[in-house]
């Protein structure tokens, strides 16, 4: 299937590779009772930190509702402190909490710091799971105390993060440029509520590369806007969604800017690593059973390929036509003309699979029966043509289910 960018020679993904994979990191996860849904109590708590100074970029959630972590950590990071670490929660999200919440998520903070041997506000949180309630704080302070934080513990801190998801979500690359070589590494957790603006959703990408500051932050939100944010699940939005991009610079050598002769290919790598994670979370979505693939082509302009790319892939009808492998292609036609891109339908050609249904606005002879086993695998892929420009522009989402229904109507009961 193809990708909006392509990855960079002499990229090595590493076996089992997650979040302390690159130097300098250390992490682990314990259970403290906190997430009491689900038959499986897994993990619900986790430290990710370094023994040094972490250079760090964040983007969050646009809900005008947000967590008392989302608004600790752009309040952290806007201090331009050095940051030496990250705590988290699942199965209590730490929003609509008041003062209460406030003194708690300091207190986490405080606690994670602790462990760290460094200031309270060099400390960046992360809540997820149900809204309105507060945490229960003497769980919190048992668990912390339970994590063990060493340099192969991405794993347990990948599934303290998870709420939903059914497996963690983690990878790490290597990529060698100008004659130096750098590890990147990621977790990230999310299956339900998920539209990025930035989903219940937390992404961390780690790296031993040294980074500029400015050149961190416009990475992040480059790769962002290509990854993170063509997912979707139910075209919800949460109120506690973090993307954080954390380099230690153990990799040694000049910091990277623009300019550097290294900067693109681990930008691309780092888009590598955040590609894996976003589809991970796609695929692991709350009750699917496919990941889909919108590939949008010949769009007047990269805005319009993404609005059409995230459309598609956010129309339940869609979602429920691949559930059912319904070889009702008209709804792709449907789902592009509301987006409010510009194009032209008589120039428009689809292919569900590698099946092409329209040619240049005009209906083919399709086997509809090899529509629909098109339909049928664990990846699915609906490719349009506009037929009005050059830009393109890839959006991952999945199918809809009766789970789906199940698993959030008894979320809390």
């Amino acid at each position: 299937m193809p990708h909006p960018t392509p990855e960079p020679s002499g990229l090595e993904w590493i076996a089992g590779g997650h979040v302390t994979t690159p130097a300098g990191f250390r992490a682990g996860g314990a259970y403290a009772g906190i997430k009491t849904y689900g038959d499986d109590p897994r993990l619900d708590i986790g430290i990710l930190g370094s023994d040094g100074p972490l250079t760090v970029a964040g983007i969050f959630t646009k809900n005008a509702v947000t967590g008392v972590s989302v608004t600790w950590d752009k309040s952290v990071l806007a201090e331009r402190r050095v940051v030496r670490g990250l705590v988290c929660n699942s199965g209590n999200a730490n929003t609509v909490t008041g003062d209460q919440g406030e003194r708690d998520c300091a207190r986490m903070a405080a606690l994670a710091a602790a462990r760290l041997g460094c200031d309270p506000r060099e400390i960046l949180v992360g809540s997820t799971g149900v809204i309105g309630r507060l945490l229960p704080m003497d769980k919190v302070e048992h668990g912390l105390a339970e994590v063990a934080l060493t340099e192969d513990g991405g794993l347990r801190f990948a599934r303290a993060i998870m709420t939903t998801d059914t497996h963690e979500k983690q990878a790490a690359v290597r990529i060698t440029a100008a004659g130096r070589t750098y590890t990147i590494g990621g977790c990230a957790k999310g299956a339900g509520m998920i539209h990025p603006d930035m989903a219940t959703m937390f992404a961390f990408i780690t790296t031993d590369a040294p980074a500029d500051a400015a050149w961190l932050e416009a990475t992040l939100r480059d790769v962002a806007s290509r990854t993170y944010n063509m997912i979707d699940v139910d075209m919800d939005t949460s109120t506690s969604d973090t993307a954080l991009l954390l380099a230690s610079g153990l990799a040694g050598g000049e910091p990277l800017t623009a300019a550097h002769p290294a900067a693109a290919a681990v930008a691309a790598a780092i888009e590598a690593v955040a590609r894996h994670l976003a589809c991970g979370i796609a695929r692991d979505a709350e009750g699917a059973t496919c990941l889909i693939e919108a590939v949008v082509e010949g769009a007047a302009s990269v805005d319009d390929a993404r609005v059409v790319a995230r459309t598609i892939t956010s129309s339940p009808l869609i979602k429920t036509m691949v559930t059912g492998r319904d070889p009702n292609w008209g709804r792709i036609m449907m789902a592009a003309g509301r987006s409010g891109a510009q194009f032209e339908a008589a120039r428009t050609s689809v292919w569900i699979g590698d099946i092409q249904v329209l040619q240049v606005g005009q209906p083919t002879e399709a086997d509809l029966k090899a529509v629909s086993r098109a339909m049928a695998g664990e990846d699915v892929q609906l490719r349009i043509h506009l037929g009005a420009g050059t830009d393109a522009a890839t959006a991952w989402g999945c199918n809809l289910t009766a789970e789906y229904v199940s698993i959030n109507a008894d979320y809390t009961t």
